[in-house]
């Protein structure tokens, strides 16, 4: 007996349509497919699923680039971006409230931010998040680093490394953890600086990731900092030019092996400068570069050494 013999079509079924494949490959039966998948109606065999199209709904030829699929999901929420909000004031078309409704939102809003987390962690995911994206706010840095670093935070608490350390120590590490895997040119002052927590603690939480979780940080370069410095310092093309051709040459040297790369980056802009012809202060670049007046002079000398 077919199955279309067997079970009942209803009116709100998938409208099913003759395939163009021949015959089914089993029985040499009709083929229908619907919505879901192409199915032969005399043995039951599934040849094809997955007509429908997962993607995403939008037509980006539309006249108003209308979207009807919402925001898409983001690790940078506790919830992948999926929560509900409760307007204020007004309705969806922009009507005013009456105050009965306005009181009656209020009291659905206050529940809502009530239920919002389902257990303690939710609570902590939810507010170390939100201290990674105010951090990165800060920093100006990309939205790529934004989702990284959260990433990383959803990573520390999955493997348990919160317990017995401060959330926002965590979210610091995170941050600058991101920076050094993507080679960016921030030192653990910068990141600690926009943060509510001392520099000491943000060490131990970086070297406990570190460790932990095996990140792919790479070592930072003097003249991965110089781009930056140079902007800080408003130098010019030709100051910044010379001082990256020096860190490049004394990278090939080994001679910054052990340094601190910014307080070298720093002595590179200084000795650039004075060659150019700008004189920079030793006390203006070493401020910029967060280091001492005497890093910058160590440096300057052993560029004077190579000869470079």
């Amino acid at each position: 007996m077919a199955t279309r013999d067997i079970y009942e079509t209803t009116f709100d079924e998938n409208v099913q349509t003759e395939s163009d494949a021949n015959q089914c490959p089993e029985c040499d039966g009709r083929v229908t497919t619907n919505a879901v998948e192409t199915v032969c109606e005399d043995c039951g065999l599934v040849v094809d699923e997955h007509q429908i199209d997962h993607g995403p709904e939008w037509r980006s030829f539309d006249k108003d680039e209308r979207e009807r699929t919402g925001a898409p999901l983001t690790p940078t929420r506790h919830d992948r971006g999926l929560s509900t909000e409760i307007g204020r004031g007004a309705d969806a078309n922009g009507n005013e409230l009456s105050g009965q409704k306005r009181r009656r939102l209020t009291r659905m809003r206050r529940e809502q931010s009530r239920g919002r987390f389902q257990s303690k962690a939710e609570r902590n995911l939810a507010h170390g998040l939100s201290e990674v994206r105010r951090i990165v706010s800060r920093l100006e840095l990309s939205e790529s680093i934004r989702d990284q670093a959260c990433q990383l935070f959803r990573s520390a608490q999955t493997e348990d490394l919160l317990r017995g350390r401060s959330i926002e120590a965590m979210a610091a590490a995170s941050v600058y953890g991101a920076c050094r895997c993507n080679g960016l040119s921030r030192t653990l002052e910068g990141v600690t600086d926009p943060a509510r927590v001392e520099q000491s603690r943000v060490m131990n939480a970086y070297k406990t990731l570190n460790t932990e979780l095996g990140l792919p940080a790479q070592p930072v370069t003097p003249s991965a900092f110089v781009p930056r410095l140079a902007s800080e310092l408003d130098v010019s093309d030709q100051i910044r030019q010379r001082a990256r051709q020096l860190a490049d040459a004394s990278e090939s040297t080994e001679a910054t092996t052990g340094v601190q790369p910014s307080g070298f980056a720093a002595a590179c802009l200084y000795k650039a400068g004075h060659e150019r012809g700008q004189l920079l202060t030793q006390s203006d670049v070493a401020d910029v570069a967060d280091v001492s007046m005497v890093t910058v002079r160590t440096h300057c000398d052993a560029l004077d050494e190579l000869a470079v």
